[in-house]
């Protein structure tokens, strides 16, 4: 053994001025000394370095552990990987560019989804050796646009801050993006637009296809592939021209650039759509050159691009989480991706044009209603980024949908503590507000002000348990008490909002009342308005909803809790923790929850059928709401809700226990918060 350790060690290379020494000694001496939850560490030495250190065995955590064809990017160059040109060919170097470029683009939409700049847009030999492109200008000067747009989406997501989980999104360790922000590559981009559009006019002009203008070198040698090549090669440097001047234009202050910003958008549109009919024919050409090439389902062609190595910075950038990446496919029918790089981009600048388009000058109201609506198209992080530009103040409702729920059950006790502070800060200036018989404005306002603080709290509530649908926390046995709950806040909601706008039309002096009859009934001297109606509406569907599942439960025995673990208790204290602490409503626990519906029974719901109340107040809805298409697509689905659930109750009032082979089911295809109760026999 010893001889073989003098062998290995005699095998080691050595250089100019290295000397090797033999440590074992002394890392054996130094862990005799040790104790166990002891550990040696020098002042340089982190977390962060030990897990860099650390070998996980896993090629996600480690990443010298794939061994990709080239160690360094000097490496890869020398073995020819990013060639410059990409071909002597002139033909074939354009095919070859537009491929890169496409591949560039569904990076690009993977490193938007969260995955690593570096293994992404990064990977690209071109771009890290940009200096290298200099003498092909299409080349180059589409490369120091992508670092540019790359530049300016991290600098929005970082002062945007909405990136959590997508935390890899701004990290660019070692990565050249600096030097693009003078916006000079902008010169050379629309240097280079020009000279394809004189080689696009050129090759349509008379007799283009037989003889060579003498004013205008042709893009290549094909002359039957001239003026397909240019229009592709366009479309993409154009499209690439309108998102740069998009983000520039929407980071203006003051939403001053929206308009602008929604022209680039507009146009962005219409190249992308040019690019996605452009793969056609870059099928047809695609292997004309090189007939044995591996399929890419990245490219429109369909061709293995030219100069990316995905391996080449795994050593000069920190170890990603495990997380596995696959770069989407570009736009080929035959692939299975349900998200394709185009189809990203095109719903990114859709959403980005919905924002633009919001009115700088709101109510609070309109601005909450705005968010939410963009919110149910599930925006992306460059989406969200850019919406929290324009609304800062409401950074919570900016975030995914899992954080969001999160801060908002966090959020709820700060509102009710403003709202008691308020509460005994008016009180201690006015007195009892009941007692004061002859109101001044500054009581007015005061009450004003309680009113609004109480029906933003009962918003933010009920957002809180809508978004526990989205996610799908909520199990059978459990839409009981998330129902119940539903229908406590929304009486609570409907009620303060009907204060609110009652005392905005001039009615201040009349006083609300406080009890679920002044929210419903609707026999009233006045015009009930239509938001507080809209919300009558989903009241009458919660109780309604939470009232049939807990008859089913007594009568039928279906969904019930039967988990080993918690008790009903403890999952009642599990959703609405948060309400529970921030008192909302006052008074209302578990016990209250068993007492309303431990005594409910179908025969009882039929007689008082909360569903046909809602679809009554659905046709005065109606004839308000006939000119706002999205108040009507959501109206026609309460209705739906409540004429299908208003059949189930009949036909289990009339089937009931008698049926054994009975099943009841529920379905969210109407509504995505209020279920359809489905009746089958087995």
């Amino acid at each position: 053994m010893a001889e073989e350790m003098t062998t290995n060690a005699t095998a080691i290379p050595t250089g100019d001025g290295t000397v090797w020494a033999d440590v074992t000694p002394l890392l054996t001496a130094a862990c005799n000394e040790l104790h166990d939850g002891e550990l040696i560490r020098g002042d340089n030495f982190s977390l962060f370095a030990a897990m860099s250190a650390l070998e996980i065995m896993d090629p996600k955590m480690d990443s010298g552990m794939v061994n990709g064809r080239y160690y360094s990017i000097d490496e890869a160059i020398e073995s020819g990987a990013a060639p410059v040109p990409l071909s002597f060919d002139k033909t074939t170097d354009a095919l070859c560019i537009i491929d890169l470029m496409d591949h560039l683009l569904a990076c690009e939409a993977t490193w938007h989804k969260g995955h690593s700049l570096a293994q992404t847009v990064y990977s690209c030999i071109y771009l890290l050796r940009l200096d290298r492109t200099s003498s092909h200008s299409l080349l180059h000067s589409y490369c120091r646009t992508i670092r540019a747009i790359c530049n300016a989406v991290i600098s929005i997501v970082t002062e945007a801050r909405t990136h959590e989980e997508e935390d890899l999104f701004i990290m660019a360790p070692g990565l050249p993006l600096s030097g693009e922000k003078d916006e000079r590559f902008l010169s050379t981009l629309n240097a280079v637009e020009e000279t394809l559009c004189r080689q696009l006019r050129a090759c349509k002009a008379p007799a283009a296809r037989k003889m060579v203008l003498e004013d205008q070198e042709p893009l290549q040698t094909n002359p039957d592939l001239e003026e397909d090549l240019c229009r592709a090669l366009l479309c993409r440097l154009r499209f690439r021209k309108h998102f740069y001047h998009m983000l520039t234009c929407m980071r203006r202050p003051l939403g001053r650039g929206f308009e602008l910003a929604r022209k680039h958008i507009s146009l962005g549109l219409l190249e992308l759509e040019n690019v996605q009919k452009s793969s056609t024919f870059l099928r047809s050409v695609g292997f004309l050159n090189s007939k044995d090439a591996i399929q890419s389902e990245t490219t429109g062609s369909g061709c293995q691009p030219i100069g990316f190595d995905t391996s080449l910075n795994l050593r000069i950038s920190a170890p990603a989480p495990p997380r596995a990446m696959k770069i989407l496919s570009w736009d080929m029918v035959s692939w299975t991706d349900k998200l394709k790089a185009l189809d990203y981009f095109k719903k990114l600048l859709h959403d980005l044009d919905i924002i633009c388009s919001f009115p700088l000058d709101p109510s609070l109201e309109n601005v909450l209603h705005f968010i939410v609506e963009l919110q149910k198209r599930q925006p992306d992080l460059v989406a969200r980024a850019f919406l929290q530009f324009l609304i800062n103040l409401l950074r919570i409702l900016c975030t995914n949908v899992a954080w969001q729920r999160r801060k908002l059950g966090r959020v709820l006790q700060d509102w009710r503590v403003i709202y008691v502070q308020l509460e005994l800060a008016f009180r201690k200036e006015f007195g009892e507000f009941s007692s004061v018989s002859d109101e001044n404005s500054c009581i007015k306002l005061a009450k004003h002000i309680l009113v609004w603080v109480e029906e933003q709290t009962y918003w933010i509530a009920l957002r809180f348990l809508s978004l526990g649908f989205d996610l799908d926390i909520y199990s059978s046995s459990e839409y009981c008490m998330v129902y119940w709950y539903l229908y406590v806040i929304l009486v609570k909601l409907a009620e303060k909002t009907h204060v609110k706008q009652l005392a905005g039309a001039d009615y201040g002096k009349k006083k609300g009342k406080k009890k679920r009859d002044s929210v419903i009934d609707t026999a009233k001297g006045y015009q009930i308005p239509p938001a507080v109606m809209l919300l009558q509406c989903y009241v009458c569907l919660a109780e309604g909803l939470s009232m049939i599942l807990a008859a089913v439960r007594n009568e039928l025995k279906v969904f019930q809790h039967a988990s080993p673990f918690n008790t009903e208790y403890e999952r009642f204290i599990q959703h609405f923790e948060h309400l529970q602490k921030a008192c909302l409503p006052d008074h209302i626990t578990y016990q209250s929850f068993q007492e309303c519906t431990s005594q409910a029974r179908i025969s009882t719901l039929v007689m008082y059928n909360h569903f046909k109340d809602a679809q009554r107040i659905v046709k005065e809805l109606k004839k308000v709401f006939v000119n706002d298409p999205n108040k009507m697509a959501e109206i026609r689905c309460v209705e739906q809700v409540a004429e299908r659930n208003s059949i189930a109750l009949n036909v289990i009032n009339c089937v009931g226990g008698r049926d054994a082979t009975l099943k009841i089911s529920l379905d969210f295809s109407y509504h995505p918060n209020f279920a359809v109760l489905v009746v089958k026999r087995s």
